[in-house]
């Protein structure tokens, strides 16, 4: 008969005994014993079950494999968790001001260390650069990228304006041909061209011969909103340098407090908007990316005011994100949703694989808290990592102190 691999099926008699047997006999076969097996294939009987279903036990010269877990921790996974579990929650802050006479300079670098971190955290500037992030969080809460603003200022129109000249240049510089998965280098054409037309793009913002001179000062910070164009990446380094140009603006007095809903649901998702068309258009490659373990490969602070549109809504809660029809259609109210599904557009598989953190996140009871959980999460992960703030720009408006 030709071999063939048996496979195991439990016979379901019963092993009979027989009417003769003796007492020894009867308790032995009352013994609770294995079941006889049968081949499914050819119906004969295999060869004992114990002896092929027990695993074999282990020893000291044969000791179990190593635990590997499904979803192994990847090497740049958030390691302070604690440190920022336990973090104060960030609080909106007042912008200083700045006062006559001015002193504008061009801002340089002046992070090397992560005792240089420690020094700007503890300085005037860094707590209320903090504060200021904190304000356009608190600004938005609960409402609607479309619900009605103020009356748009001069420096908000202008602003718009700016973003929307760059969003042009897009489409007059097409990407080039190429062959590499990131880095297009018709990119280099774009940034060349902002490099070249900033101060006429900023000089609109300033609105008195007074200020005029401060364009010096805020060119580095717009410059580096966009991305680098040696690298041809963008990463949270640049989103902070955004941040700092509005924070600068706010420092001259040309954005005010009750400008900050409309600084964010149409100035910075502007902003968000051009930065979406930058990347897939000209692959950007991610700049200092968390890989799996980062909510996004390029922006944060969408998350931190998409959260706080959220922030006691009636139906809409964290765990939602993984509702396609919402995802389909509140996304274009609500910068988190926009985020999440941007993310399941550029990334394969399943969710909780290629975004764990964000796939966590949504188990969070309230908008509330993952707000400030994410408002302590990005003075830890952002503005407290040396290889993102060396590149952090001082001047006059933000001191070195």
């Amino acid at each position: 008969m030709a071999e063939h691999q048996h496979t195991l099926q439990a016979s379901s008699v019963p092993a009979s005994i027989s009417s003769d047997s003796s007492p020894a006999t009867v308790a032995t076969a009352c013994t609770p014993s294995p079941p006889q097996t049968y081949c499914r294939s050819c119906g004969g009987p295999t060869t004992d079950a114990v002896s092929i279903s027990l695993p074999p036990q282990w020893s000291d010269s044969s000791p179990p494999p190593p635990y590997r877990p499904i979803r192994a921790p990847a090497i740049n996974a958030p390691t302070n968790t604690n440190a920022i579990v336990l973090a104060p929650v960030p609080r909106p802050l007042p912008v200083p001001v700045a006062e006559p006479p001015f002193h504008f300079e061009v801002p340089s670098k002046r992070i090397f260390s992560s005792d240089d971190i420690q020094r700007f955290h503890s300085s005037a500037a860094g707590r209320h650069f903090l504060g200021f992030l904190a304000a356009l969080s608190d600004s938005v809460r609960g409402r609607k990228i479309h619900d009605p603003v103020l009356p748009l200022s001069p420096a908000l129109s202008s602003l718009l304006s700016l973003i929307e000249t760059l969003d042009k240049w897009i489409e007059e510089i097409p990407p080039l041909p190429h062959s590499s998965r990131y880095g297009n280098p018709a990119y280099r054409s774009w940034h060349d061209k902002l490099s070249d037309e900033g101060i006429s793009l900023i000089l609109p913002l300033l609105t008195s011969d007074e200020l005029r001179p401060a364009a010096d000062e805020l060119l580095p910070y717009l410059l580096d909103s966009f991305g680098n164009a040696s690298r041809i990446d963008y990463g949270t380094g640049h989103e902070a340098n955004f941040a700092a140009f509005l924070y600068c603006l706010a420092r001259l007095g040309l954005i005010k407090e009750e400008d900050y809903p409309a600084l964010v649901t149409r100035v910075f998702v502007a902003y968000l908007h051009l930065m979406r068309r930058l990347q897939t258009m000209y692959c950007l490659e991610p700049a200092g990316s968390h890989g799996v373990w980062g909510l996004d490969d390029y922006h944060f602070l969408p998350f931190i005011f998409g959260s706080a549109q959220l922030i006691d809504h009636k139906y809409m809660k964290p765990r939602s994100i993984h509702n396609p029809d919402i995802l389909d259609n509140f996304s274009n109210e609500y910068m988190y949703l926009a985020c999440v599904a941007f993310v399941r557009k550029v990334k394969k598989g399943t969710f909780g694989e290629h975004s764990p953190m964000l796939d966590d996140i949504s188990g969070v009871p309230t908008w509330t808290k993952v707000n400030s959980g994410l408002l302590k999460m990005y003075k830890a992960e952002v503005l407290e990592k040396v290889p993102i703030m060396q590149h952090f720009l001082f001047g006059s408006l933000i001191k070195w102190e």
